[in-house]
């Protein structure tokens, strides 16, 4: 294999194996990863920070573990790229934001540091909106984003570069966080796979503006590199004390079990979501595959209310107390998007939030309820297509918020439980279509291995660039 193109279109399990069988070298990898930033990142800007020379010293060093026979980890070698919300020891963590500094961080966040320590090739951080407060990614840092399969949309947030380096061949492996969609927005968006898991499956720190809602997870071209990325990143470390107990898992186990027999439920709406009709038609396609392959599929809404109110009373308490870390004289550099929903959440007394709580556990509780009748939940990712890029919300839906377009994603971040963004398809316009599949807490497993079904009949697509 020569072509630099075809290097980075593999996918880290195929790299693995390139390198286990020597017919493609981690330098190799590491260089068609960083050729192809330097020729798209200027139009589609998925990347804030590269460092060439350190990711091809991780490349050489890798490399010559592999001539040993010695590769250090599951993902020796793999090219990745880390968004800028986490630090990466050396390298700074803007965040999007004007306010933050150059200044290197000491310290890996965890996810970060496994990764390290199964011997990934960091290539760079990849852009955020400021704090990863919106459902899109542009700040006043970094400026905009823009969609892979078409630059004048938006590509999503706030992981909207890591989505746009897993469509575009710039990194195999991706982290992203979501604390309200910011995962599978933007891999809805964009086309690719992404994976929330179940909340503290995932060490995290430091903690974001969401302390009890974000998730730390994969964002990937193909399943089987998510369930890889997902093994890494699970094992434990000391920082996060909200973290799940340590465990020994593998998510690669089981991949290929398929959907038979599974108890799916499938919801186009939730109730309640205002849902465009070739998007609707899409998914309710997605949703027959899972019968066709022997699945017990059955159209059931969760029968929860939306719980919007709620979460954005939590979601925007938390950036107002993001903001009272910063000086007053420097809020004019910040978006005024975020200070808008900062004064928002500044509205609210403790008393509101223990009563929040309240509305939290009932539908937490609700949940469980429903996954003792069923084992999965379909719904469509997303309620529309990927519209322009620099704007919060399109013009004509009615929107106050990005929340108003984003229905099916944020109630599963209340709950805590594992949700996917499958790739199921295009609009006549030729934008990705997702599919969610959200699953019960702690069953990763479950949510991967219907993925990897559907995967499996319909492969996902990336743009061709």
């Amino acid at each position: 294999m020569t072509s630099s193109d075809d290097i980075a279109a593999l996918s880290a399990t195929e790299l693995l194996e390139h390198f286990r069988r020597r017919t493609v070298s981690p330098v190799e990898a590491a260089r068609a990863a960083l050729a192809r930033i330097e020729t798209l990142n200027s139009t589609f800007n998925g990347f804030c920070f590269v460092a060439p020379d350190d990711t091809l010293a991780m490349a050489r060093a890798s490399e010559a573990r592999w001539r040993r026979g010695e590769p250090l980890g599951l993902v020796d070698g793999v090219p990745t790229a880390v968004k800028d919300q986490w630090p990466v020891e050396g390298w700074p963590t803007r965040r999007g934001s004007c306010t933050t500094t150059d200044a290197a961080s000491p310290d890996d966040c965890p996810a970060a540091a496994r990764l390290r320590e199964h011997g990934a090739v960091f290539v760079g951080k990849t852009t955020c909106c400021e704090f990863s407060w919106k459902g899109v990614t542009d700040s006043p840092l970094t400026g905009i984003s823009r969609n892979p399969w078409d630059p004048s949309k938006t590509c999503g947030g706030s992981s909207g570069g890591a989505a746009i380096a897993t469509a575009l061949r710039l990194a195999a492996l991706n982290l992203g966080s979501d604390g309200g969609g910011s995962i599978r927005m933007p891999a809805g968006f964009c086309g690719i796979f992404g994976l929330k898991p179940t909340y503290g499956r995932v060490p995290a720190w430091p903690l974001s503006a969401a302390p009890t809602t974000s998730h730390t997870g994969p964002m990937t071209r193909t399943v089987a590199d998510a369930a890889l990325m997902l093994t890494v990143m699970s094992e434990p470390d000391p920082r996060d004390w909200l973290a799940l107990p340590p465990q020994k898992i593998d998510f690669r186990d089981g991949l290929e079990a398929g959907v038979a027999g599974l108890r799916i439920a499938y919801s186009a709406t939730l109730g309640h979501a205002k849902v465009d009709p070739e998007i609707a038609d899409t998914v309710a396609a997605a949703a027959q595959v899972f019968a066709d392959l022997g699945a017990q599929v059955e159209a059931r809404d969760p029968g929860f209310a939306n719980p919007q109110d709620v979460f954005e009373m939590f979601f925007f308490t938390g950036m107002a107390a993001t903001l009272d870390g910063i000086p007053a004289a420097r809020h004019g550099e910040i978006d005024p998007g975020y200070l808008r929903c900062a004064a928002l959440g500044r509205r609210f007394s403790g008393i509101d939030l223990i009563k929040g709580w309240g509305a939290r556990d009932a539908l937490g509780r609700h949940m469980n309820g429903f996954h003792q009748q069923f084992d999965l939940l379909l719904t469509p990712g997303l309620p529309l297509p990927a519209f322009a890029a620099g704007i919060e919300f399109p013009p004509d839906r009615g929107c106050r918020s990005w929340f108003d377009w984003s229905p099916f994603c944020f109630p599963f971040n209340f709950t805590q439980q594992p949700a996917a963004s499958v790739p199921c398809g295009f609009t006549a316009a030729g934008l990705p279509v997702a599919l969610q599949i959200v699953g019960p807490r702690y069953r990763e497993d479950l949510v991967l291995r219907a993925s990897r079904a559907y995967e499996a009949v319909h492969p996902f697509k990336l743009p061709p660039r």
